[in-house]
This record gives structure tokens, C-alpha cells and sequence, in this order.
């Protein structure tokens, strides 16, 4: 019996629909894409639930006749390429002829569209892969897709998408990888009847500007290089505008998006020690190379590229971009500013009629000087009672008023426990004897005797810990003082980062920060958590997006709301701590250092931060023996 058959179109789109439909904006990336390789000069999307309900995406380009509207869902009809040797010479986004079929499989699709050669245009439209009914229909010229009730038929697949907060993220960075490169195209999207962007043509600098904010435009250093093996543009960060998170990264050969992490290493590189070795710089990066020399058929996603000079082009990338940096001053110099300068500098003469004469300088010499003769001093006499300017002083921490006995819970210190051996099993309740002199180490560590031997502490880690668990426990419930600011600061966040800011606008006020919307992604922030004093407030709240955005890959595993809020709170808490705590370098007088440590061990998980890494060291008392052996 025969066992092997064919499957029925049905199914094997539902089964392609799952490598190139993985959300709604899968369906807004193929979506525009199409609309940029039908020539259109305006692209209008608008959403609906974070896409959940509908997504609609209408353009201007040049539309499609009847018999089209209908060939473009068969699997495979394409009008980009013809035979297998095109592959080679690709000038458009699409080309495999998979994405319609693929989204009319797992949605319902109504498509109404119009060539410029007809009267009429026609309206189609297909259910779960179905065509429902096709019928003529009056509509301008060019295509308008509306998409709804996305994964209607797939149950599983709906019921994993994200909240409509994460998913109109993810959407809204689909739609900014397509504006950036179409700077020529005016777009607008919308969501649940509000308008969230409009893009009128424009220069590729002001298109950056308008999509991420004014502050980063006015970061940028304009690129321009052009070989035999590609023609470099776009646009660099100065050092200034590095961040340990969230830099703006694109890469884009012959107008598609690609991630390419060689590239970005030669960005990287380009900028040697004028950023640390752990932050980011921001680049738009557009490269035209011959379509022969790439591949892009490698993944659904099309952002997987080969090239087949890859070396050649990195050592381009990089001399490029450090062409930039020395161009623009951006590499360290002395900078002497000559300008409005005077060319000759006046003599001072009080009357030009009758010139003042000058007269030479003469030299004195002192005759009784001799180099040679030994200097004496007048010593001052030695006090008779000088014993009383030297009171008698404690020998060290053995004397009796010296020594802080400090009680411990028992489980608090489990390194201490591991390292101190028996004398720290010994006393009662896991208690320990610290002396109540510290001394600072190279500005990182507080250096103090205990019972064992020396404890070591990482201050910047011990003050982070303190925070993060008070930090904690206001996002718990028992809000945070806001500190006023003095002048309200305007703060610009792109719209993908927007959506999660309001999504998070409770946690935020917790935490002490005061802001309200002003619209279209800007904020008015009118105070911050006290003892923020000197923090960026611009870069503190972007890296706290910035690592609530990897939130998103761990929502798949969480089985509750209530563990989605408990990771919040976490991450936030984390960004914060961090920022706040006391830098690798601060001077601590001894007061602070005793305040820091007393506090440290009264926290329930003083040995070690909240992202796992080593508060409290001992160093045992045996070891240090050994050394004088």
C-alpha cells in the first residue's frame, strides 16, 4: 500500500505560513515590501489591536489587474523573477512569491486594487486560504490589503502571540526598517484611530530624525565612500552618543535590512579606544554592491546576506568610518581656535606724533651670592613636655573598645560560612567579630578584619545590592520620593520604545519618576527618584527599555501575569541599582564605608548581587600565614 502522497494546498501554505507568518509583523514587513517594489510614492498603514483585529496597508503604486489579484496567492507566482539565474541579479524586496499565500492562509484578506491601463479595479476575497468571491470594484489606482483576525484557523499560534503592547513594538521596528530606506516615500501609521507617524519625503538624515528623535540626528557624522566594490553612505555616531544598550544599529545593501554581526564588528573596531570596549554606537550604514556578488535567498526573513567579497568590504567599512572620526574631530586633538583672530597686534605708542623712546633693561647681579656656600637653618627648640602632643592610643583592634560584635541571621552568610571553617561554625548564631576600621582599596573595595582573617567587599556591587532591594520593595507597593526638577526636560522616544513606556507608566511613577505624554513619543519628565543627582535621565530611562525589551523573549515561558510583573519589577529594579550605585573609583570617608557595611549585612542575600556576581570575599588568616613562610 501506498503510504506517501501529496499534500492538499491548504495545508502546505498553513505549513509555509509558519516560517514567514510568525506575527502581525511579518505580515506588515511582506506587506510593505510589496508596496515599495510596486513603485508607490505613499504607504498608509493602519492597525487595529496591535494587529490582532486587522492590518491594513494601502499604496499607490502601479496595482494589478484581475487574473493578478488572483495569481498572486497561488504559491510561487511571482512577477519578480522569471528563471533561477535572477536570483542573481535581485533589484526588488520580494521574490519567492510565497508571502500572500502564506498570510491568506492563516487570516482573512480582502484585496482591492487597480492598474492604471483599467476602468475598473477589482475586490477579492479569501478566507483561510479560500477565495470567498472576486467581483469588480470602483478603487483608486494602486492595492489596498486588509488583513484580519491574523491566525483565525491556528488557534496555538494566536493564543502565543504577546500583549498588544509587545507586539505593536515589534510592528512599529518592521515599519522603521522600511521607512529608513525609503526616505523618499511618504508614510503615515495609525493604530486603534490614532496616528502615530507621518513621514513626508525627505532627506535620509531628517527621515533618522523624525523616526528616533532630534537628539540623535544632531549625533550623527555623515559617510560617504565609494569603491569598486561597493558605494558606502549613511551616517555614524560620534563617541559621545555611546551606550552600553540600545544604539541604534542598521545595516542596509541595496535597500534591505540586513544584521550582518562582521560588519558591525568592523564599526566597532573603527572606534579603537575612543568608546569602551562594552558600549554601542549608533549607525545607519546603506551599501549598493552588485546583486551577483550576494545572496540573499538564506532564511524566509531575507535579513541573512553572503557576500562574496566579505574581507575586502569589512576593511572598507572600517577605513570608512575612521575617515568620518578624524574628519569631523571626533578622534582626540588640541584644538587651537583661530578664528576672528586679530592678524597683527598693535604696538601700545601714547602719542604717534612724538614716539616714546624705549629704554634697554639692565641687568643687577648680586656680588655677595656665592652657589656654593651651605645654607643654614634656626631649628626650633624641642618642647620640654613633648610627650603630652602624643597621647597614648589604642595598640589596634585586640584593645577591648575597639571590637563590634555583630549578630548575623544564621543563613545570611553562607560564604563567610564556607571560608571562616570552624571558628565561624563556632560562635553563636552564626555571629562574627568585625573590627570598625575599614580601609579603601583602590577606590573599589573596603578592606576590614573579621575574626578569619580580612573580608573584602565590592563597594559598587554592596551598594547596588541595598538598592535593588529598596527599589524592590517600592515597586511592591510603597511608592519612591520624587525629586522635582527645576526645568522639566522634554525626552524623545521612538515609537517602538514609546508603546513599552506606557505599558510600564505605573512601574515608572513607583520608581519616582514624574512624567506626562506630550504626544507623537515625547515626554515632559518633571521629576526623578531622589538620589539620582547627576544621572542622565535620558540615558537612565534608555536602558531601562532597552533591557524590558528582552523581556519579551522570556513571556513564552512565564505561565502568569503575576510572573510577567515579578520579571518588570526585577529588570527595572536592576537598571536602576545599577545606575545608581556608587562607581567603581568613589572615595568613601569612614563613616560612609561603616554605613555601607552595616547596611549590606542586613540585606537577606548580602554575598551576592541580584544578577549573581560576588559581593564578600574573606581572605583567611592561614593564607596570609602561609605568604611569610
Amino acid at each position: 500500500m501506498d503510504i506517501i502522497h501529496l499534500l492538499p494546498d491548504s495545508v502546505a501554505n498553513q505549513i509555509a505560513a509558519g516560517e514567514v507568518i510568525q506575527r502581525p509583523s511579518s505580515v506588515i514587513k511582506e506587506l510593505l515590501e510589496n508596496a515599495v517594489d510596486a513603485g508607490a510614492h505613499r504607504i498608509d498603514v493602519v492597525l487595529v489591536d496591535a494587529g490582532r483585529t486587522s492590518i491594513q496597508v494601502i499604496d499607490d503604486g502601479k496595482g494589478m489587474s484581475e487574473t493578478d489579484a488572483r495569481l498572486a496567492f497561488e504559491r510561487h507566482a511571482t512577477s519578480k523573477i522569471t528563471q533561477a539565474t535572477d536570483l542573481f541579479s535581485l533589484t526588488t524586496m520580494g521574490f519567492r512569491g510565497e508571502a500572500l499565500p502564506s498570510i491568506a492562509a492563516v487570516a482573512q484578506v480582502t484585496l482591492r486594487t487597480r492598474s492604471a491601463e483599467s476602468d475598473l479595479g477589482t475586490c477579492l476575497t479569501i478566507e483561510g486560504g479560500h477565495v470567498v468571491s472576486q467581483e469588480a470594484d470602483v478603487c483608486p489606482v494602486g492595492a489596498n490589503f486588509l488583513v484580519q483576525n491574523l491566525f483565525f484557523n491556528v488557534p496555538a499560534r494566536r493564543k502565543f502571540l504577546k500583549s498588544n503592547q509587545t507586539e505593536l513594538s515589534n510592528i512599529i521596528q518592521e515599519f522603521e526598517r522600511v521607512a529608513l530606506v525609503n526616505p523618499d516615500i511618504h508614510f503615515t501609521l495609525s493604530h486603534n484611530g490614532q496616528l502615530m507617524h507621518t513621514l513626508l519625503p525627505e532627506s535620509p538624515k531628517q527621515r533618522i530624525a523624525n523616526l528616533f528623535g532630534k537628539r540623535l540626528g544632531e549625533q550623527l557624522l555623515a559617510l560617504d565612500v565609494d569603491t569598486t566594490l561597493c558605494q558606502l553612505s549613511g551616517f555614524v555616531g560620534t563617541p559621545d552618543s555611546a551606550r552600553r544598550k540600545g544604539a541604534r544599529q542598521f545595516f542596509f545593501v541595496n535597500g534591505r535590512y540586513m544584521r550582518h554581526p562582521y560588519f558591525h564588528k568592523a564599526v566597532q573596531e573603527a572606534y579603537g579606544e575612543l568608546i569602551p570596549a562594552t558600549d554601542q554606537v549608533p549607525y545607519f550604514l546603506y551599501m549598493q554592491v552588485d546583486p551577483s556578488t550576494i545572496d540573499v535567498n538564506i532564511h524566509p526573513t531575507k535579513t541573512e546576506i553572503k557576500f562574496e567579497n566579505e574581507s575586502a568590504i569589512w576593511q572598507i567599512i572600517m577605513a570608512a568610518v575612521k575617515e568620518t572620526l578624524g574628519r569631523f574631530n571626533a578622534m582626540p586633538s588640541i584644538d587651537f581656535d583661530t578664528e576672528g583672530r586679530p592678524t597683527d597686534i598693535p604696538v601700545y605708542n601714547p602719542s604717534p606724533d612724538r614716539p616714546t623712546p624705549v629704554a634697554m633693561p639692565e641687568p643687577t647681579v648680586d656680588s655677595d651670592y656665592n652657589p656654593f656656600r651651605t645654607p643654614s637653618f634656626e631649628r626650633p627648640s624641642v618642647p620640654k613636655d613633648w610627650q603630652q602632643l602624643y597621647p597614648s592610643t589604642p595598640s589596634g583592634p585586640s584593645n577591648a573598645s575597639n571590637p563590634v560584635r555583630n549578630s548575623v541571621p544564621s543563613g545570611t552568610l553562607s560564604l563567610m560560612g564556607d571560608l571562616e571553617g570552624a571558628s565561624m561554625g563556632d560562635s553563636e548564631s552564626g555571629a562574627f567579630e568585625r573590627s570598625i576600621h575599614h580601609y579603601q582599596y583602590r577606590g573599589q573595595y573596603i578592606v576590614t578584619e573579621v575574626r578569619s582573617g580580612l573580608m573584602f567587599i565590592d563597594q559598587h556591587r554592596a551598594h547596588m545590592r541595598i538598592l535593588y532591594n529598596r527599589y524592590r520593595q517600592q515597586l511592591s507597593g510603597h511608592p519612591a520620593t520624587s525629586q522635582g526638577l527645576l526645568f522639566p526636560e522634554a525626552i524623545q522616544f521612538s515609537m517602538s520604545d514609546s508603546a513599552l513606556v506606557e505599558e510600564i507608566q505605573d512601574e515608572l511613577h513607583a520608581l519616582g519618576f514624574d512624567m506626562s505624554s506630550l504626544g507623537g513619543g515625547s515626554y515632559s519628565l518633571q521629576g526623578m527618584p531622589a538620589g539620582f543627582d547627576g544621572v542622565d535621565p535620558h540615558r537612565l530611562l534608555g536602558d531601562i527599555i532597552e533591557n524590558l525589551k528582552t523581556r519579551g523573549r522570556l513571556e513564552h515561558v512565564a505561565s502568569s501575569a503575576a510572573s510577567l510583573g515579578v520579571d518588570l519589577h526585577h529588570r527595572m529594579a536592576l537598571t536602576m541599582a545599577r545606575s545608581a550605585a556608587i562607581p567603581v573609583g568613589g572615595v568613601l570617608s569612614a563613616q560612609e564605608m561603616e554605613n555601607l557595611v552595616d547596611e549590606l549585612f542586613q540585606q537577606p542575600e548580602p554575598n551576592f548581587t541580584p544578577d549573581g556576581r560576588t559581593i564578600v570575599v574573606i581572605f583567611p588568616h592561614e593564607n596570609l600565614e602561609k605568604l611569610f613562610k
